[in-house]
């Protein structure tokens, strides 16, 4: 049977979740809640739709818009909710302000029973042909683009907004013709509505910022002096670049629930773009639907946007639809990740308006600025850390010299050693990366640990991995060093590489996976595949059907590690994910004999690379049978 995409996967018969979309009719087919529900079947959810507003349009105009009653909408919602109940929920046009106060009044009811279920929020005015859409009670279109929705009533309820530049200046009655004034805008409206932005600056323009001004010499106009343009104003022309600011993300990182992050991506030169902005909110629910965290679902769903940009055609007079191209794993398409902090570029943001106002205080307004950081640091090469063998196998995870010794001499290849230390030394720390129940080294007594597993490593020409302590590695020559996130951000990892060691780093996410990719490390560590007690993490298990997503991403690129819960009751179903490796701590560290221990699990693995391969060849002889 074939795949939803017509290749000869077989047909995925689990129940999907289910996403409502809650917005605008399109006649065209091209955006509204025709475009969400071709979006939401295509990254393997259902679709369910709330229609608020019918509008007569095409890809050229938009002649009509026409609100449902009050009845018929809170009819809409109370029928599907007793029969399908929502994973996630996308929110597009709504009509008029009686329409966002009816919606907010029963997404208020509705959180009470379903607090988890996550709320999106693409604040759609204008059509991309742009004819306004949001009719608010006026019949004179460019009087209702003007009048912006207020969308105060949904405070506290959304996990996101994503507004688009346009959108951005209306809804926090700020300038944003700079980059800087962008930034500050989208953290006014996180604090204003009490959730993520998601702010889009894919179609930003300069020049004027009423966006009913005619842009078409603006669009057309002199290539050197658009760049120019752009520049002047913290742009960069060839980048579609988009400002997440995070809210207190759930089941995310400390370190990135709160972050703020610049995501760049190249720009598609097309003018086929019609419903990119419901494709991308609609793409953003799916994914939360199927479990992934915010900042996975945006990274995610802005591949998917790159992607049906890319292959997009024209199908009437104007700009026509996305191609739908199923789930991005074209690593090229994922956007470049950029940390921002409080200060730096000495532009000073528009605080000349309430709303950045109630955020910033006095001292804040006069200063703040927002500064544009690359994540990896600039003094890391091009080439980035040492290439390995993708083949690691069995990679084990152990906390003391005698395991490590006693592995090694039995011929294992590639170990890492994970310390635990005292919060209270001066040695580094990272209690979450190391809670094996082992008895914590401070000072010397570490260093010496350390340096006699390096030279055991030596002795039995091993790959060895000291986890965390990079200094130490460094300093007596180790193989290479295995990082957590959090390790990053305060690790010189340009002398990682000038030492030649090689570089591991651990991910829990999508999000986690481009930021370690952006480091060009030697392997990336995915997990944790199932529970497990060796370390407290913030999220749930990623389980076997994000790992798989995890493979199809980076395959071919670093040699991947699974990890997290693996032992002989599930190695089976991690290998058939396509996984080339895993790492394992408690299978063989909580063993009665652990060099056993780790046999079975080779002999086992081995086992299962050879069942795939003869899987293969019998594929294959079939086919030219």
């Amino acid at each position: 049977m074939l795949g939803i995409h017509g290749d000869n996967a077989p047909m995925n018969t689990e129940r999907p979740a289910f996403v409502w979309t809650i917005a605008g009719s399109d006649s065209g087919g091209g955006a509204g809640i025709q475009a969400d529900l071709a979006t939401i079947q295509d990254l393997g959810c259902h679709g369910c739709s709330v229609v608020t507003t019918v509008t007569a349009q095409s890809s050229v105009a938009v002649t009509l818009v026409e609100p449902v009653s009050a009845a018929m909408l809170m009819a809409q919602l109370t029928t599907l909710l007793s029969d399908l109940p929502p994973k996630a929920i996308k929110i597009g046009l709504l009509a008029d302000q009686t329409q966002v106060a009816l919606l907010a009044d029963w997404i208020a009811s509705f959180k009470i029973h379903y607090p988890f279920v996550p709320v999106i929020v693409d604040p759609v005015m204008v059509a991309s042909c742009g004819d306004a859409l949001a009719v608010d009670n006026c019949q004179d279109i460019k009087s209702a683009a003007k009048s912006a929705l207020d969308f105060k009533p949904f405070k506290g309820l959304l996990e996101l907004i994503t507004p688009n530049v346009h959108e951005l200046g209306r809804l926090t009655h700020s300038d944003v013709s700079t980059k800087a004034q962008f930034a500050a805008a989208a953290l006014a409206l996180s604090q204003s509505l009490d959730c993520s932005v998601l702010a889009k600056g894919g179609d930003v323009s300069f020049g004027s910022t009423d966006i009913l001004d005619d842009t078409h010499a603006q669009t057309h106009a002199n290539a050197n002096a658009l760049d120019t343009a752009y520049k002047s104003n913290g742009w960069d022309l060839e980048l579609a670049e988009d400002y997440l600011v995070c809210r207190q993300v759930r089941a995310s990182s400390k370190l990135h629930q709160n972050g703020r992050f610049w995501l760049a991506s190249q720009r598609v030169n097309t003018r086929h773009n019609h419903g990119s902005g419901c494709t991308l909110s609609s793409a953003i629910a799916a994914v939360l639907a199927q479990g992934f965290v915010l900042q996975d679902a945006v990274v995610v769903a802005k591949a998917y946007v790159s992607q049906g940009l890319s292959a997009a055609i024209g199908l009437g007079q104007g700009p026509g639809p996305l191609a739908r191209t199923g789930w991005p794993n074209d690593l090229s398409r994922y956007a470049k990740i950029r940390l921002c902090c409080d200060n730096g570029i000495n532009q000073h943001l528009d605080v000349g308006n309430d709303l950045v106002a109630t955020v910033l205080s006095a001292t804040d307004q006069a200063t703040a600025q927002v500064r544009i950081a690359s994540t990896p640091p600039q003094n890391i090469l091009s080439h980035g850390f040492k290439v390995l063998d993708a083949d690691l196998g069995v990679y084990p995870v152990v906390n003391d010299l005698a395991m490590l010794e006693s592995l090694l001499a039995a011929g294992v290849k590639t170990v890492q050693l994970r310390i635990k230390t005292d919060t209270s030394g001066s040695t580094s720390a990272a209690p979450a990366e190391s809670n094996l129940g082992e008895p914590e080294l401070i000072g010397s007594e570490l260093e010496a640990q350390i340096q006699t597993a390096i030279a055991l490593g030596k002795h039995f020409n091993a790959q060895l991995f000291i986890n965390d302590h990079w200094q130490l590695a460094i300093k007596y020559h180790a193989f290479g060093v295995h990082l957590g996130q959090e390790d990053l951000a305060v690790t010189d990892l340009a002398a990682i590489q000038a030492a030649g060691l090689a570089l591991g780093i651990s991910s829990h996410s999508y999000f986690e996976l481009l930021l370690a990719h952006q480091y060009s490390p030697s392997y990336i560590a995915l997990g944790h595949i199932f529970p497990t007690t060796t370390k407290q993490m913030p999220s749930a298990p990623q389980g076997l059907a994000k790992l798989k997503h995890y493979v199809a991403l980076l395959q071919g690129h670093y040699p991947l590690v699974a990890i997290g819960g693996i032992d002989l009751t599930n190695l089976a179903k991690v290998k058939a994910t396509g996984v080339g490796n895993i790492a394992v701590v408690r299978a063989i560290t909580k063993a009665k004999e652990p060099l056993a221990a780790f046999a079975e699990l080779s002999q086992a693995w081995g086992q299962c690379s050879l069942s795939e391969e003869l899987a293969v060849k019998h594929e294959l002889g079939a086919k030219h049978e």
